[in-house]
């Protein structure tokens, strides 16, 4: 006798269960999907014990009809397919015909249903897959699941179910998705008989993210919209600010289905790049509407993963069309100043200040006439004729030392070589490069390095976000405190700038323009510097030979483990060779290299700034401040270091009056 048997229709749909229906959100999915196919303009979702003990989904769709009512609950029937080659041109969100068959195995559903042209509803239940005769009843036009007791007649699969909460977690998370991805829909939720969420019908999606996700970061969210032939890609992205420490804030829709897919996260994380610390991922709700040959969403039986034809050219459409909303948006954080606490302390503030949109922040002409809070800032009036005198607040490092005339002062010989007019924007929508986080702390300075080293020049240009409307051989307003930051006048306000953080993107560009042009410059040494380094380390600088020669780093083996330094990168002159040397063999022992020769020189040019770069804690002189200021409209991206870091902090003239109580 033969061993080999076929299967029951019961264990079929039991063994499909367990692909289709993982936990009671699985449920909600599948009836919600059948529901937005049957063209409800109103769904209503209640659940009881997270969805263990009932789950009601009532609709005002087209309904069923009688004769279709027992066959909708039998495995692989459906109305959305008809023939093989409707797989390949999928234009709705169910098409399996597996979910109600899987469902009704594994609990006990009722279904009351009816069509507009019908003159009374019918109603079957279907009690682990044993179905009753149906009967006539009465109920609106539209479609009513209630699916009770799921994997009643499977225990252990009951067992593997979470606490009730957790469950009704992931149901809300799964209607939150479906909420996001058709906003035109009326949705409600209740869950343990109170209602949690009552959604009317919009023609956006920034209100449902502000319901789920909070006010805040609705309003720091960025509109992007690209058309590439048939391809239509739109959305919001979040500002950087506003980050997570999982990818759990993405949410990318295909054809209204919600999708994940590794691609376009990882051209998501490449838009952000530079933008975000390590260990951060971007926040984005992201529709993609493409013709239904365009994309294969028979993959998996959730309907989560999809496969696109042309998966290369949604790729670089969804990163340049981030990156060029990044060049043209205002990307400065923002100071969160308690203004609760402030308007409660001044009584006589009737009404909270009007909120203002977001603003280029554009450091102002001294010669400009002042508002009144900005006046806090200028020095007293001079002689006319007279330049004025701007005084820097002295630091603690020199308490009680004189307090250095802050005028404006001749640019020192490294500055000389500056532009005399902005360059010109980048037609190239985003880096070419990938980075790495390396923290600042516990840094040590390579040597003194003044705060531009080189003449900065950056071709590729600024972004319009990271413009501070700086105009060469303006003096500005401007001091250093705590020997770290800088602080300086701007048009709506006040501006706080991390010193490090700026110089730092301002080295990393350079070297990065300096690279794409074939090759940072290289000045030799009269006498060639001999390293002596542990054997692995040795061994790991000298594999990465002519990747360092890009970089101006000219080394050879010298025999054993020493290493023989030739020559060392021009701009970087004053950085100890050995030292040099030494930081980046550490950092090919104790940082995992990167998969391609381009992300390991990013990595390597962020680590080489991070270290050339002046350090919190350096004092500047009063040319060294202006010089530095003059270079952040001269790089890209200068609102933040190429580790994610924001370089400045910006607070507006209309937050200061808030605090003082003068509005």
């Amino acid at each position: 006798m033969g061993i080999i048997r076929q299967l029951s229709a019961a264990v079929i749909n039991q063994i499909a269960a367990g692909e289709v229906v993982e936990r009671p959100a699985s449920v909600v999915k599948e009836l919600l999907e059948n529901a937005i196919d049957a063209g409800a303009s109103r769904i209503d979702v209640a659940v009881e014990r997270g969805g263990k003990d009932l789950i009601r989904i009532a609709d005002n769709g087209r309904g069923i009809g009688v004769d279709d009512l027992p066959l909708a609950f039998m495995p692989h029937a459906t109305s959305k397919l008809a023939e093989a080659d409707d797989l390949f041109r999928i234009a709705t969100l169910g098409f399996r015909g597996e979910a109600l068959a899987a469902i009704a195995e594994v609990s006990k559903v009722r279904c009351q249903t009816r069509q507009a042209d019908s003159p009374e509803g019918s109603e079957i239940s279907i009690d682990a897959g044993v179905a009753s005769p149906i009967r006539s009843c009465g109920c609106p036009v539209g479609t009513v699941f209630e699916v009770r007791n799921l994997f009643a007649n499977t225990p252990v699969r009951r067992t593997f179910l979470k606490s009730d909460s957790t469950e009704a977690g992931h149901v809300a998370e799964m209607f939150s998705r479906v909420a996001l991805a058709h906003p035109t829909i009326h949705l409600t939720f209740r869950s343990a008989g109170k209602l949690v969420h009552d959604l009317p019908a919009v023609t956006g999606i920034n209100e449902r993210i502000a319901v789920f996700f909070g006010r805040e970061l609705a309003d720091s969210l960025l509109w992007i919209e690209s058309r590439i032939d048939d391809i239509h890609l739109w959305g919001y992205v979040a500002h950087p600010s506003q980050s997570r420490s999982s990818a759990k804030g993405q949410f990318l829709f295909v054809g209204g289905r919600y999708v994940r897919d590794r691609s376009l996260g990882h051209a998501l994380s490449e838009a952000y790049r530079g933008l975000l610390m390590v260990g951060r991922s971007p926040v984005a709700f992201l529709h993609l509407d493409l013709p239904p040959d365009q994309v294969d969403v028979n993959v998996h039986p959730t309907k989560v993963e999809v496969r696109f034809r042309d998966g290369q050219r949604i790729y670089s459409q969804l990163l340049a069309t981030v990156r060029q909303t990044f060049l043209a948006s205002d990307l400065h954080s923002r100071l969160q100043a308690n203004a609760e606490a402030a308007s409660s302390t001044y009584s006589a503030m009737e009404k909270p200040p009007p909120s203002e949109p977001t603003s280029r922040f554009q450091l102002a002409d001294p010669a400009q006439a002042r508002q009144e809070v900005a006046t806090w800032f200028s020095p007293p009036p001079t002689p006319s004729g007279s330049s004025p005198q701007f005084k820097a607040f002295p630091s603690p490092g020199y308490a009680g030392g004189p307090v250095t005339p802050f005028s404006p002062p001749a640019s020192p010989a490294w500055a000389q070589s500056l532009p005399s007019s902005p360059p010109r924007p980048s037609e190239t929508p985003f880096d070419e490069f990938a980075g790495s986080a390396e923290s600042e702390v516990g840094n040590e300075p390579m040597g003194e390095v003044p705060p531009a080293a080189s003449a900065i020049s950056h071709e590729a240009g600024a972004s319009a976000g990271g413009d501070f409307g700086l105009l060469p051989g303006v003096p500005l307003k401007a001091f250093q405190v705590h020997d770290s930051y800088l602080v300086a006048e701007t048009d709506d306000g006040m501006m706080v700038i991390d010193q490090h953080a700026l110089h730092e993107r301002i080295l990393y560009e350079e070297l990065k323009r300096r690279v794409e042009k074939g090759g940072v410059e290289s000045q030799r040494l009269l006498v060639p510097e001999p390293v002596d380094l542990p054997g692995a380390e040795a061994s790991l600088v000298l594999e990465q030979r002519e990747l360092l020669k890009n970089l101006g780093l000219e080394i050879e083996p010298f025999g054993g483990d020493t290493v023989l330094i030739h020559g060392t990168p021009a701009m970087l002159s004053a950085v100890s060779p050995e030292r040099l040397l030494r930081d980046l063999a550490e950092h090919f022992a104790t940082k995992p290299l990167p998969p391609t020769a381009d992300a390991i020189l990013a990595d390597l040019l962020n680590m080489i700034a991070c270290k050339a770069a002046v350090k919190a804690g350096q004092r500047l002189t009063p040319d060294e401040v202006q010089a530095l200021l003059e270079r952040r409209h001269l790089v890209s991206d200068s609102h933040h270091c190429p580790h994610g870091r924001p370089t400045a902090l910006v607070f507006t003239k209309s937050e200061l009056e808030r605090q003082f109580g003068r509005v």
